[in-house]
């Protein structure tokens, strides 16, 4: 992607109900902060002022979230009947949804189901960021799961990587994150899982590639274009494939299909399970999270009438 403006925003899907977004990396969804005029929703203004609801505390009513250094599919409702009909499906546990990774190491096996459950750090000078059970500090753990299927394997800078397919079956903060990072393959890029080591790369490598909200006006289903590819990033060098992204994608949208069906005939087998939003939050917070209040008046604002 380029450097990051104000009038270069990637849009990947939109109607008349919704917007679908390629966020760029290291770009808030909003900020409160004068020196912060750069955002998510400053670039949604500009480009669609029409479209923006001064009603609203972003302006926009985003379906969900994702953390500031991460990039891809973003979905934005343009009215409340269409954010009331995506929060129905994340409530209902429809949506699916997919990320792309760059992780250090080698990873050993294939595919693996990640357990730990995440709760938040206390511990003194770690307050910002989300802790596995178990470990000195952390508070309220609560359960999780992530499944990490391995694409390639390679070198980034050199150094030893792992390209992953990630998928979050709940919903923690940072979830994806602290996941790698508990296993032993932290997020390349992530200076705050790497508790402030991994600082040499441009950005942090995840990336949210492929999200699918059967909402019952539309199917919005989306695949934000992948960044680590050689020619986009010419410090990563992929050197054995383990899974295709194309064939593992077409699974998601099979599994995907096979649950609506049968969700439509009413034996409410095989349901997907994408991310579960925490009491009261949507299902993923930025790394500083919006007041509760704030979380409160978004669901008012979900809900339908």
């Amino acid at each position: 992607m380029e450097p990051v403006s104000i009038d270069n925003l990637s849009i990947l899907y939109q109607s008349t109900d919704f917007i679908v977004v390629n966020k760029h990396w290291d770009v808030r969804i909003d900020s409160k902060m004068w020196y912060e005029k750069l955002t998510l929703q400053s670039q949604l203004k500009y480009r669609f002022p029409e479209l923006a609801d001064p009603d609203t505390y972003y302006g926009f009513r985003f379906c969900h979230q994702l953390d500031f250094s991460t990039s891809g599919a973003l979905c934005v409702a343009l009215n409340k009947a269409a954010a009331g009909s995506a929060y129905k499906c994340f409530k209902e546990r429809m949506v699916t949804k997919a990320y792309l990774a760059l992780v250090r190491g080698h990873v050993q096996e294939a595919k693996m189901t990640i357990h730990y459950a995440i709760g938040k750090n206390t511990t003194e000078g770690l307050t910002h960021m989300m802790c596995t059970e178990g470990t000195q500090g952390c508070e309220n753990p609560k359960p999780c799961q992530s499944e990490l299927t391995v694409l390639e394997h390679g070198l980034y800078s050199g150094d030893p990587a792992t390209k992953v397919l990630l998928q979050p079956f709940t919903g923690r903060t940072h979830q994806l994150r602290v996941h790698c990072s508990a296993i032993g393959h932290p997020v390349v890029g992530d200076f705050t899982y790497s508790f402030k080591k991994d600082s040499g790369p441009y950005r942090m490598m995840l990336h949210a590639y492929y999200l699918r909200i059967p909402t019952g006006k539309e199917l919005i289903e989306v695949s934000a274009p992948d960044p680590f590819v050689p020619a986009l990033d010419s410090n990563w060098a992929p050197q054995h494939t383990i899974h295709r992204l194309d064939e593992l994608i077409q699974e998601l949208r099979d599994r995907s299909a096979l649950a609506a069906e049968e969700e439509r005939q009413g034996n409410g087998l095989g349901t997907p399970i994408p991310e579960i939003p925490e009491e009261g939050k949507t299902p993923e917070t930025q790394e500083e999270e919006p007041p509760r209040g704030t979380c409160e008046q978004w669901l008012s604002e979900w809900a339908l009438d």
